[in-house]
């Protein structure tokens, strides 16, 4: 079963308080599960695998055996399909847990949109990030 995982990460400051979201869909665009989590102070690039990796997690518990990742990280992927190399030390841990959670699919691929096409996502990480302002 394929799934279509939108993922948004955000952190108001860098670092800063930081939230990871994520919109799961089917191929058709049919709603399946949201989720969201606060994250505590982190980064941006920490907020955005965070996201990944809560997506990518999600999906695997509703069965999807691919998935097409979509986020407005290009740094992210870019990092995960090998074309930049990851040089942040802490950001290793990331990447490495995100790469052995793709490596559960049988087919995966990341690609990037502009952030307008990653309205679901984003969405949910400022309502996370707005409630935690309250």
């Amino acid at each position: 079963m394929k799934l279509v995982v939108h993922v948004d990460g955000g952190a108001r400051g860098n670092p800063g308080p930081a939230a990871a979201a994520a919109v799961i869909t089917r191929p058709d665009g049919e709603a399946v599960e949201e989720v969201s989590e606060r994250l505590g102070k982190a980064t941006n690039n920490v907020a955005e695998y965070r996201a990944l990796l809560l997506g990518l997690a999600r999906a695997r518990a509703l069965g999807a055996t691919e998935v097409e990742v979509v986020n407005d990280s290009e740094l992210v992927a870019k990092q995960i399909n090998g074309d930049y190399k990851v040089k942040h030390p802490s950001m290793r841990r990331l990447h490495l847990d995100a790469r052995a959670a793709l490596r559960q699919f049988d087919r995966w691929i990341v690609r990037t949109v502009p952030r307008e096409q990653n309205a679901g996502a984003d969405a949910l990480v400022n309502q996370v990030l707005d409630a935690a302002d309250v």
